[in-house]
């Protein structure tokens, strides 16, 4: 116990942003993982991003006790406050986590992608349930974490990907483990978005935060920067440094049932491009390609190599062929095809409402579980079952760890592109293998955008070549910023 005490009481002394002598004390040392509720006792949940998507989330959580609500940006976060009066609001996770940490029983997290490891990763060394949004982090390696965090500490957990407890998910499935298209050597899947700004220069002026805004905690483990107002709320996600682009939000929703239904695991190559790609805002628009290899069997399906196309900015796959003329391929905000030898399956996103090219309506065993509870309420009943009785909701993190690890490869694909290769990946180990010692790389600080007597001109300013090895570690796992750490990896 003491061990775990100092190593918490030294993380929370490092930041600037807790007072002098503040600690957290693991609920581990006080008896264990949080005992399990009979189904009629309410959950005390706490919610730690509430401005946007956290709202929405903890409205469906009503039938529970909300008990508390943290947030960087008190503006953004007055609906939640008005709408849960009697919740004790807080700046800063830590404080939060110090001073009520014996009645909270779990968290929902809907933070910018940046920091929403250390903080579920925390929560969960205190025995804390964790509802997480998507993306479930912003590296391989943070997602590794959780991952392994999840399975040492027992607690329940569940990625905020809903369409994961829809039917279209379970059909999808069924359908494929059925052997209803064959083998699946190629699937397609693009997003409309992003729907925020991209494709931007780093603003040069900083400008003064409002008062209902704390910039340092909003920063978190990543570097420091001036405040500007075009990095948040919600634009977050079109910076490096913040989120991960149009693929880490919508990837997590529309390859979902790839990553199931296919049985996928770490992929072996990788390569991406994109339209300028700059050193600190995602592009416009971006094309992936990922390789897995052969996988056995799974139901009646046979599971060779597939390679697994993305597309987004509003870039869409060819139409196959018998496609039906005028038919919209974006169903929802995108959509994904299977190609088997035999048909074609499609679907929306979220996975919602699968279809066969050929129009056959398949009629299969129905295998997998139906969610009749909602994707947040299903996590609400896994925390109140024992760990070894709970039956897991539909994205906990020993699935939407390994998922999550490829999408956030699709990122490091685009990011890595200017090695002008594909790249090997050993998943286990967690790094590329065909980066040279000696190679270099570099990105496009800004475009230098410029209309000279009608013709426009691009006078680019570059980083410094650096070590793309060095470069490619750092992506893959984050050098947090003095003061803010992630527990150790079990």
């Amino acid at each position: 116990m003491g061990k775990k005490n100092i190593h918490r009481r030294e993380f929370l002394q490092r930041s600037a942003a807790l007072a002098a002598g503040v600690t957290i004390i693991p609920n581990v040392a006080m008896g264990g993982v949080l005992g399990h509720k009979a189904p009629s006792d309410k959950l005390n949940i706490a919610g730690v991003g509430v401005g946007g998507r956290g709202f929405a989330v903890l409205k469906g959580l009503e039938s529970e006790n909300i008990v508390a609500l943290c947030d960087v940006d008190w503006k953004y976060a007055k609906k939640a406050f008005d709408h849960f009066p009697k919740a004790k609001r807080y700046w800063d996770w830590r404080r939060m986590f110090d001073e009520m940490g014996d009645s909270i029983d779990a968290l929902v997290i809907a933070t910018a992608d940046h920091t929403h490891a250390i903080i579920a990763a925390h929560a969960i060394t205190l025995g804390k349930h964790v509802y997480l949004e998507k993306p479930l982090t912003h590296t391989v390696y943070e997602s590794r974490l959780l991952t392994k965090l999840a399975e040492k500490y027992k607690v329940a957990t569940q990625m905020g990907n809903q369409g994961a407890s829809g039917e279209g998910v379970a059909q999808i499935v069924e359908w494929l483990q059925n052997n209803e298209i064959g083998e699946v050597t190629k699937v397609e899947a693009f997003t409309d978005r992003p729907i925020w700004p991209q494709g931007l220069n780093r603003p040069e002026q900083g400008q003064w935060v409002p008062d209902t805004l704390n910039w340092d905690l909003f920063i978190g483990p990543a570097k420091m920067r001036p405040y500007n107002e075009i990095y948040t709320p919600w634009n977050f996600r079109g910076w490096w440094d913040f989120g991960t682009g149009a693929l880490g939000d919508m990837a997590c929703h529309i390859l979902h049932p790839v990553f199931k239904g296919l049985d996928l695991g770490y992929p072996t190559k990788v390569q991406g491009s994109s339209t300028l790609l700059l050193t600190d805002s995602a592009p416009v628009a971006q094309r992936v390609r990922m390789t897995f290899p052969a996988r056995g069997r799974k139901g009646k399906m046979k599971l060779p190599e597939v390679e697994v196309y993305w597309y987004d900015g509003g870039l869409q796959p060819m139409k196959p062929e018998g496609w039906p003329a005028g038919k919209d391929m974006n169903d929802s905000g995108g959509g994904v095809l299977f190609h088997g030898t035999k048909d074609v399956l499609v679907a929306g996103c979220y996975g919602k409402d699968p279809w066969l090219l050929s129009g056959r309506k398949p009629i299969v065993p129905k295998t997998e579980r139906r969610i009749t509870l909602s994707h947040e309420m299903d996590w609400v009943r896994a925390c109140k079952e024992s760990p070894e009785n709970r039956l897991e909701p539909s994205s906990p993190f020993k699935e939407a760890g390994p998922f999550n690890e490829m999408v956030v490869m699709g990122v490091l694909a685009v990011r890595l592109q200017g090695l002008n290769k594909e790249l090997e990946w050993d998943g286990e180990k967690m790094e590329f293998t065909n980066i040279g010692e000696h190679e270099t790389i570099r990105t496009v600080i800004k475009d230098g955008f410029e209309i000279h007597d009608g013709h426009p001109i691009f006078n680019k300013t570059w980083t410094d070549p650096v070590s793309a090895k060095d470069f490619a570690s750092e992506l893959i796992r984050h050098t947090y910023r003095e003061g803010w750490s992630l527990p150790d990896m079990p």
